[in-house]
């Protein structure tokens, strides 16, 4: 009986590539998702090599360069998850500054109206 085909293309990875992602995603800064994404590989496949390198499956040296297009994606994202960080604090700060003038506004009317005529006429 033959194999079944699914279509499907299977990537063959080689072990430097394994080992640099896993290095990626043991920074600080990077999320697995995030090295991932950039790679273009399935977060669960990194997870997948994360675990095989801690069990020692990837016995060989460290490697130092990277692919040119992988290192161009995590810098880019790494750019737009610092700038998604500074409008989230500039919109913050905005909000707060709006809130103040609107305080400011407030007890302003509030002065003006307990300032107003406090000489009633009877008629």
């Amino acid at each position: 009986m033959p194999a079944i085909k699914t279509g499907k293309k299977t990537e063959k990875y080689t072990t430097e590539f394994k080992v640099k992602a896993v290095e990626w995603s043991h920074q600080a800064h990077r999320s697995v998702k995030s090295v991932a994404e950039a790679l273009d590989i399935h977060p669960m496949m990194l997870s997948r090599w994360r675990k095989e390198h801690r069990e020692g499956k990837f016995a060989m040296k460290r490697v130092k360069r990277a692919p040119e297009d992988a290192k161009k994606k995590i810098t880019e994202q790494d750019e737009i998850n610092r700038l998604k960080r500074q409008i989230a604090e500039l919109q913050e700060e905005n909000d707060i500054l709006k809130k103040f003038q609107r305080f400011q506004a407030e007890e302003r009317q509030k002065r003006s109206d307990s300032s107003g005529n406090t000489n009633k006429s009877t008629a």
